[in-house]
Parts: structure tokens; sequence; C-alpha cells
């Protein structure tokens, strides 16, 4: 260990100690591995990423998940496991539940869940038998494939019904209403995944409650806002909630399970209520393991979003979307819905000749990245799909405003203009457009650095400063 550099927290004991080691061990023995991961660093600080579905985790988040918790194995839960030596977590699962009560107000939650789509699974699964109904939003319209699109597992084991949206882009109640008293779903789900204006939880609730369902809110995308009050909670509307902990809560790859007013309702049976039955669904029924060190990164993002920045954050990520929408349509571009009531805005390339796909690798050679996305009616299969859809959850972690956003949205447009098509995925993007597309967005990025930024240059010159002694 004499080669290592000196380390900032002056001992080699405890968790700071081993990252330090395990860091000078990477960059020693495996300094391919640890080049590509510093380069990932720098392409994240140089990159303007508008991905709707993610956002950036703070060091220490990334700490715990890199934890000696992922040494332990635990099946089951805390003072209830099958194997010992798990008393550790066990404190740092109650935590992490406790933090997830707080932060949502619900009365129950589950913090196991390796992702949202692994929650929404073990869901389905311990409400509705095989073969048995759903009633969720259609992929085309803005849903999420485990909302029962063909494509997977729900769609097949389950009766999977489909509901849409009216003339505006908006969610059709009306036919969510019709269906529901047609097919009468056991689990009517309330969620999307590439949706931009506010969902009616009341509204669902009150559909499901006529026909007897269950209602499942997924909040995956926009679970950052709800916790930051900045779109409507579900918690004591939906009979359960999910959600993923990184696509808005700058948390590490996961998902969470909650109930509010609803946990001690009985499920199918009767009887048995809903909070055990949750318990039940994910242990043992739809996972073994969980993941000790992801649950413990899991406590320190939650903690995060219950903290004052995390709310201006949200603040920020809607204004910023706004901006970006109303931008966007003044650019000339086919905004859905014509605007946006959260963090992410949705493009319909139909009428420029540009796919999906063609946008979203010419604008990634530009330095910004978007995804492809389908839009309502899309004909192209969805490798290629006719929209993008853009989101400002990072750019709002970068203290971004509306006025910065629309900055954004003008080296967009200028990225799409200077991007020509020659078929459904091949493209030529102007070269001189494009050295100073990057240019800009390097120079963006540098005016308002990601939120670790700081703390690595200061850990760095401590660390310089620690080696000059």
């Amino acid at each position: 260990m004499a080669d290592l550099p000196p380390n900032p927290y002056g001992v080699e004991y405890g968790q700071a100690g081993l990252t330090h080691v395990g860091l000078g061990e990477l960059h020693r023995e495996d300094p391919e591995l640890a080049g590509l991961l510093d380069a990932e660093v720098r392409h994240q600080d140089t990159t303007l990423a508008m991905i709707a579905s993610a956002s950036i985790a703070a060091p220490s988040v990334l700490a715990a998940s890199g934890s000696a918790l992922s040494n332990v194995t635990a099946e089951g839960y805390p003072g209830a496991r099958y194997h010992p030596g798990t008393g550790n977590f066990d404190e740092v699962e109650r935590l992490a539940v406790r933090r997830a009560k707080v932060l949502f107000g619900a009365r129950y939650a589950n913090v196991q869940p390796h992702s949202c789509s692994s929650a929404n699974l073990a869901v389905l699964a311990a409400l509705v038998p095989p073969g048995g109904t759903l009633l969720g939003l259609d992929l085309d319209a803005g849903g999420h494939l485990t909302h029962g699109s063909p494509a997977s597992v729900t769609g097949r084991h389950y009766r999977a019904v489909r509901y849409g949206l009216d003339a505006s882009g908006r969610i059709d109640y009306r036919q969510v209403a019709e269906l529901a008293a047609e097919h009468r779903p056991t689990v009517l789900i309330a969620g999307a995944s590439a949706y931009s204006r506010t969902l009616d939880f009341a509204r669902f609730r009150e559909i499901a409650d006529s026909v007897g369902a269950y209602l499942l809110a997924d909040i995956s995308h926009i679970s950052g806002l709800v916790a930051a009050n900045e779109h409507p909670s579900p918690i004591d509307h939906a009979h359960i909630t999910t959600t993923s902990t990184y696509k808005q809560l700058g948390g590490p790859r996961g998902g969470l399970i909650l109930s509010g007013r609803d946990h001690q309702a009985p499920g199918p049976d009767g009887r048995t209520p809903l909070d055990r039955l949750m318990q039940r669904a994910v242990f043992p029924q739809n996972q073994g393991t969980p993941a000790p060190a992801s649950i413990a990164a899991k406590a320190r993002a939650l903690a995060l979003a219950a903290e004052p920045l995390f709310a201006r954050t949200a603040r920020l990520t809607v204004s910023g979307a706004r901006a970006l929408a109303a931008e966007l349509v003044r650019l000339g571009h086919e905004v859905l819905t014509g605007g946006t009531d959260n963090h992410m805005a949705l493009i319909d390339l139909r009428d420029s000749r540009l796919t999906g796909v063609i946008a979203e690798r010419a604008l990634e050679e530009c330095g910004i990245l978007v995804n492809r996305n389908r839009v309502p009616g899309d004909a192209r299969p969805p490798l290629i799909t006719s929209g993008i859809r853009l989101g400002c959850n990072i750019l709002a972690q970068r203290g971004m405003g509306p006025e910065h956003v629309r900055e954004c949205a003008g080296l967009v447009h200028a990225a799409l203009t200077a991007t020509t098509p020659l078929s459904d995925t091949e493209y030529r993007v102007d070269p001189h457009q494009r050295i100073r597309l990057r240019e800009h967005v390097r120079a963006l990025c540098a005016r308002h650095p990601l939120p670790h930024s700081t703390a690595l240059a200061e850990a760095h010159g401590v660390l310089r400063t620690g080696a000059s002694r």
C-alpha cells in the first residue's frame, strides 16, 4: 500500500479506507477498466444529457452503492433473514424503508425491488391471476412495457387491455372508464414513460373503484416531482405505487413499492393485507437475495431527496421543461400536446423527414443526448421510431434555468437542421456545424458543471496537497 496516494480521510479503516484501497488497486492492476470508468466521468461532464429517464447520482450515493454491503447475503427481511451476519444490513434496510415512507408520505415501503420493472412484475403477480385482465396505457401512447405490452411478459401472461389518448394527445379518461366497465380488469395501471402531462390519479381511482379494480400507480418517471410536490401524489389514491430510484431520485438502479391509506386493504383472497402481500410478492415469489449495497445507496438518495436543494432542483426541472417545449414549438417543431407539465417534451418528427434513430444519433454526434421514441400512430418499428423524447432532469441538476434551457433547445434545433437523412437509418451531419455545436456544448457544460464537479475538484486538491506533503 506504500504506492497509494495519500488517503484524504487519514485512515485506511472503515468504508472510506476500503474505497480508497480499491480505487488504487483498480488503477494499478486493471488500468484498461479504470481508464474506461474515468472516460465515462469526463464524457458525462462534457455532454449535454437530455435523457428524460436519467439523473445524476451524488458521489455519496455512488460510494454507498459500492460499499462492503455487497459482500452480504441476506435473503428475507430485517429480523427474519435466512442467513447470519446481517445485523448492519438490517439497520440499513430499516433506514431506507423509514426514509421512503417519510419522503412519499407512505405507510408501507418495500426497498428490495431491483428495478421498477421488477416491482411492477411482483405487484401484478400478487394481484392478477394467470390470464387475468389488466388495463394500462398503450405503449405508443406513452405507456411502459410492463403495463401490458405484447413485448413484455405482462402482455403474454395476462390479458392486457390498453387505453389511449384523445384528439389533444392527452389520456382519454372517458375511454379508460368505458374499457374498465367492459373488461372489468383486476388491476388498472396509471402511469407512463413518455407522457408530458399531469396524471389525474383521483380520476383513475374513481374508475378503478367503479369496477372493483386495484389501482397501481407507476411514477417511475415523475417520482422526484412527486416527492418535491411538483406533481400530485398517487400515494393515497392508488392501492399500490411503484417507482424506480434512478430516473428522477438520483439514486442507484433499483425500485420501490409503496402504499398509503390502503396498505392494509385486503388482497384478492379477501384476507391478506396488501402490505403483507407485497412483502411476499417480492421475496420469495419474485426475487431472491436483495442487493444490500444498492439499498444503502437508496437510503442515501432518499435522504438527499428530502433536502431543500432537491425541491429547488425539481422546480427548476419543471420550469426548464416548459421553456424547452415552448422554445421548440417557436422554432417550428411538432411538440406532442403542445407543451408539458412535467420534466419531458416529445417531438413528432414525421413532418421533418428525419426518423427518431437519425435524430438521436445526429444529436449525439453534436454532444447532445436524447432518445428515440415512438409517437401515437407511429408506423415505424421501435428501433427506428418517428419521435424523440427530451428531458430536463440533468439540465436542472446542472443549475440550468429556463433561459439556459432555451439555449439548449436552440442547439437541438441547429443539430437537427444540419442533418440530412439518406434513409431511415443513414444520414449526414454538416461537418462544420457538428464541430461548432460540439464546442458550444462543451462550453455550456463548463459554465454549468454537474453537481459533483466541485466536490471532485476539492477532493483532487486535497489529494494533491497530501501528495506534496
